[in-house]
């Protein structure tokens, strides 16, 4: 059997929560999508503060909010987007995030599709990040984390359907 780096992840991650460790953390992240005027679609991804890297927005859900209400959230905050959000993630995916310490804590983020209907000139968090319109093949090459890069080839072969 042939492991992906995607798999070979989430077999490490069955085999820590066999035998114990710290705890993954939950986030969870909006994917902004649009349709072209062509009729193709394209993904929106932000820069971390932290390293410059091309991620979605994503982040910790607070107080009583729902999963998909805080990925929303994150998205308007982080990249000045809002529309319809589906309620249902398409998945998740593992990283390591580093900590000011210089520590790394393991996270599980679950990412929510969100149709992008508005687009705003001022958000929150315009001067800490850019944020830019890919292809989803494009999208998919330049994130660093490798589930993450498989789900959204996964929501680019269908994300209407993806979404529902």
């Amino acid at each position: 059997m042939v492991f992906t780096r995607g798999r070979r992840k989430w077999l490490k991650e069955r085999v820590r929560r066999l035998f114990g460790g710290l705890p993954r953390r939950v986030q969870v992240a909006a994917l902004p999508w649009r349709l072209t005027e062509k009729g193709d679609f394209e993904i929106l991804l932000v820069t971390s503060r932290g390293t410059g890297r091309w991620v979605l927005p994503k982040g910790w859900p607070e107080k009583r909010e729902e999963p998909y209400e805080a990925a929303a959230r994150e998205a308007a905050e982080e990249a000045g987007v809002s529309g319809g959000i589906s309620r249902r993630p398409i998945g998740t995916y593992l990283y390591q995030k580093k900590l000011p310490s210089g520590m790394e804590w393991g996270c599980e983020v679950s990412v929510f599709p969100l149709e992008v209907d508005e687009v705003a000139d001022k958000w929150p968090e315009r001067k800490k990040r850019k944020r830019r319109w890919f292809a989803p093949r494009d999208a998919a090459r330049l994130v660093d984390e490798p589930d993450l890069s498989e789900l959204i080839e996964y929501f680019a072969a269908n994300p209407r359907q993806s979404a529902a």
